[in-house]
């Protein structure tokens, strides 16, 4: 979503990445509470945690290269410096990667 356009609101931007065939990048946890307390469907979630801006794209990319697979099959991560976390559906699992 473009920085000058209002705030649609998570619900809608959630809709729309959805229907755009896109993974979701986010530095909060909403959009996680919506996929799996909501059951929202989605297309893959990267959360970022206590990066810094200058490292966020960098992160990003690792991630979608390392763990493409997964997020298209709707997995959400959680990503820090240190490690990634990914639960793809309904079981959760600790990459322990500090790789990214």
């Amino acid at each position: 979503m473009g920085e000058t356009e209002p705030d649609p609101g998570d619900t809608a931007i959630m809709q729309q990445a959805f229907e755009e065939n896109r993974v979701l990048v986010t530095l909060d946890k909403d959009f996680g509470e919506l996929a799996i307390v909501y059951g929202r469907p989605h297309r893959g979630i990267i959360r970022l945690v206590g990066l810094p801006g200058r490292r966020q794209g960098i992160h990003c990319a690792t991630i979608l290269a390392r763990y493409g697979a997964e997020l298209s099959e709707g997995a959400i991560l959680t990503a820090t410096a240190e490690r990634i976390r990914i639960r793809p559906g309904d079981t959760q699992m600790d990459a322990g990667d500090d790789r990214a």
